[in-house]
């Protein structure tokens, strides 16, 4: 089922509830610029095994109201930080994919881990996403001028960025017409809301943030990951207390379909 909160005047955030209401439950963050249905395939399966998966739209993304701000990790944090509260679940398992990782992270610290019992970094956009001085050389294959060219093509041609942005999503092969399904998610965000968290991804660190992280944190990553690339994962691991780093030797960014049957057993194990 799927319903709808408010987190401030005039913004609903559209939650996706799935699977028995007495479950284990797991909220779900999706990564930029997609929304909850790219959890598709675990929502198929993780209910069979006990679990209610609850996918929260961001705001700008999916079915959620667009407002025209609004897009810093801290807001983002504080609007997941609403839900939680308007929703009767405790002890959840906190999972966040690309993006998605890096706000967990930030709720994690900003929130002091408000109802989470454990937390599931899924290729996670941090410590950093962008190359910048004074940090490890060799952690990320982003600039702060790579994502500018993804700011300007997300005003002047959003499709055709979406497109190419998707094809470095998998590293396994995919249909077209999943690709064309993947690309579609994207293209339901608003263009505001596109460039502006795309702006965060460029200018935010979460070095602080990773020390804050008090429960077990699974960090599943895969090594041929291009978005995001595998020295991250080894970088969270190195910092967050009480994490185990789970490699996904024939994936790229989207693990959890590049190898669907492996991440939803590791993904429940863990969860477990």
């Amino acid at each position: 089922m799927g319903y709808y909160i408010t987190v401030e005047h005039g913004v609903d955030i559209y939650v996706n509830d799935v699977g028995p209401s007495d479950g284990k439950p797991i909220v779900f963050i999706h990564g930029w610029p997609q929304n909850n249905k790219i959890f598709e395939y675990q929502y198929n399966q993780l209910p069979k095994w006990g679990y209610r998966c609850i996918g929260i739209d961001l705001r700008g993304f999916g079915k959620s109201d667009k407002p025209w701000s609004g897009y810093s990790y801290d807001r983002l944090a504080d609007d997941i930080r609403v839900i939680l509260e308007n929703i009767r679940v405790n002890n959840i398992i906190l999972a966040g994919h690309s993006m998605g990782g890096a706000i967990v992270i930030r709720y994690m610290a900003r929130h002091m881990g408000y109802k989470v019992r454990k937390l599931a970094l899924l290729a996670a956009a941090a410590p950093i996403f962008t190359k910048r001085p004074g940090f490890p050389v060799g952690l990320t294959n982003m600039t702060k001028e790579d994502v500018n060219k993804l700011i300007v093509q997300t005003y002047t041609d959003r499709p055709e960025m979406i497109k190419e942005f998707g094809e470095k999503f998998f590293y396994q092969p995919v249909s077209d017409s999943f690709a064309n399904w993947v690309q579609s998610l994207a293209l339901e965000a608003s263009g505001n809301a596109t460039a502006r968290t795309a702006v965060s991804l460029r200018d935010e660190e979460l070095w602080r943030d990773l020390s804050m992280i008090r429960v077990p944190t699974g960090i599943f990553h895969g090594i041929h990951d291009v978005i995001c690339p595998f020295p991250l994962a080894e970088a969270m691991n190195n910092e967050i207390r009480h994490a185990e780093l789970i490699p996904f030797m024939n994936s790229g960014h989207g693990l959890f379909y590049c190898e669907m049957d492996k991440f939803n057993y590791e993904f429940a194990r863990f969860s477990n």
